[in-house]
């Protein structure tokens, strides 16, 4: 089968086209740019356009599928081109719909957590040599590639992500996997660039619930009001199985979690983090995994990539960087740490980088966000504003979103790594929260800051 990507450098992007040519499969792309670690795999495996640029002779009817990505626009020559000879187009969920039609597919829901979950039940299925297919959105510890595809595995487990599928198909990825079984692990607010409102953001959950097919199941966070409300107003025929956070204590930094044979040390922490492993562990029973292998794997899975990653450890001193940009993510986040180091002073940094976060009306959901923390810390990039044409944000709309009056707020990033830098990490712990690096802040060198 020949398959050609338009824009094969993302993220998602160039890890489907990876996953089809470990497949058998014949593939082409183009991309306008691709940086790291996009281009450096795509080259491993010969997948590397030749130049960058979009190129309409690559397009004809040799072609089975284009898979159109999100970093194209509408208007692309390629697209157009393909529109033109009426090839079959694909978005990337579509496309993993059509390789998974005939599997049990597996979808992990939500607006947190739904990686944390996912590479959970991955590490839990790999630990015991199950074998099965996925599609997750961080790098594992153990697995080479972010997607896997077979024609053998019966399973595929597949992070539902609630973004758009492509620039010509305005539906939400996980609104197209049609999953029989499913996970919603919470609903808050975000990417009001496309969901303007909360009811529009949270009716996007509503017609996931109801696109499970008939006889499947939905576990839920029964913990989280708005989802227990959206799976129990589901006239959806499928079985629904809430969960919750299990029992857990912290003693000396090390979290034990309860179990039928006893308290249990694990390497994760904090309360949303032990919420996700009960969701995890439901959805692992429903695939075949009883409950104490469960435990016996889960006791080694350290985090996925980028979510509560620790950084640096010193024996008075610890540094966490988190993806975390959403006002409960950050809360969350913020609180977990602070709960696990309770007799050290935490430092908690947010940098604002998101379309969403850096929005003046949006800005008042993180309220309280950074109470958790000792010394509240927020940076964002004005430039980053005019970027994303968005209206000036103020010191003081942040310092009132936040309601904290002691808060810290930075522009410069060399006043943020000014003030970093200058600071006593003895009995402190510090957590570096962003989707982006803080203006250009080399984790190196924090990491030389706590050793």
């Amino acid at each position: 089968m020949n398959v050609h990507f338009i824009a094969i450098g993302g993220a998602a992007m160039h890890n489907l086209a990876i996953a089809l040519h470990n497949k058998g499969y014949r593939v082409t792309g183009s991309d306008d740019t691709i940086h790291d670690p996009s281009k450096s795999r795509l080259d491993a495996k010969r997948l590397l356009p030749k130049t960058f640029g979009w190129y309409p002779e690559k397009i004809s009817n040799k072609l089975d599928a284009i898979v159109l990505g999100m970093h194209a626009k509408e208007d692309n020559p390629e697209l157009l081109k393909a529109q033109e000879l009426g090839l079959k187009i694909y978005s990337y969920p579509e496309f993993l719909y059509e390789q998974s039609k005939h599997k049990t597919r597996v979808v992990i829901g939500g607006s947190h957590g739904k990686t944390t979950i996912t590479s959970m039940i991955l590490h839990v299925m790999h630990y015991h040599d199950r074998d099965v297919d996925y599609m997750v959105g961080a790098q594992l510890e153990g697995f080479d590639v972010m997607v896997k595809l077979t024609d053998d595995n019966d399973f595929i487990v597949l992070e539902g992500d609630e973004y758009l599928s492509s620039p010509i198909d305005r539906r939400p990825k996980f609104h197209l996997y049609k999953p029989n079984i499913a996970l919603l692990s919470g609903i808050a607010w975000d990417h009001i660039n496309v969901f303007p409102t909360y009811e529009f953001y949270v009716e996007q959950f509503t017609i996931f619930v109801d696109s499970i097919v008939k006889g499947g199941s939905i576990t839920y966070n029964i913990e989280d009001e708005e989802v227990k409300r959206v799976v129990e107003a589901s006239e959806n025929s499928i079985r629904k199985l809430p969960y919750q956070t299990p029992e857990y204590t912290v003693e000396n930094g090390q979290t034990m979690l309860e179990t039928p044979e006893g308290p249990m040390p694990i390497e994760v922490f904090g309360e949303h983090n032990l919420n996700n492993l009960a969701g995890a562990k439901w959805i692992c029973q429903n695939m075949g995994i009883d409950e104490d292998d469960f435990y016996e794997a889960i006791a080694t899975f350290k985090g996925a990539s980028k979510r509560l990653e620790k950084i640096a450890e010193s024996n008075t001193s610890v540094a966490y960087k988190d993806f975390a940009h959403s006002p409960s993510k950050v809360a969350a986040t913020t609180k977990a740490v602070k709960e696990q180091y309770t007799n050290r002073t935490l430092i908690a940094c947010l940098e604002l980088h998101t379309y969403s976060s850096l929005n003046a009306e949006f800005l008042k959901e993180y309220k309280g966000a950074l109470d958790a923390a000792d010394t509240a810390v927020v940076f964002y990039s004005p430039h980053a504003v005019q970027i994303k044409k968005l209206e000036e944000v103020t010191h003081e709309q942040i310092a009132n979103a936040f309601e904290r009056d002691d808060l810290i707020i930075y522009t410069n990033p060399d006043d943020f790594k000014e003030f970093l830098f200058s600071q006593d990490f003895e009995n402190k712990a510090l957590l570096l929260m962003s989707s982006g690096n803080y203006g250009g802040l080399d984790f190196e060198d924090v990491k030389n800051l706590i050793g």
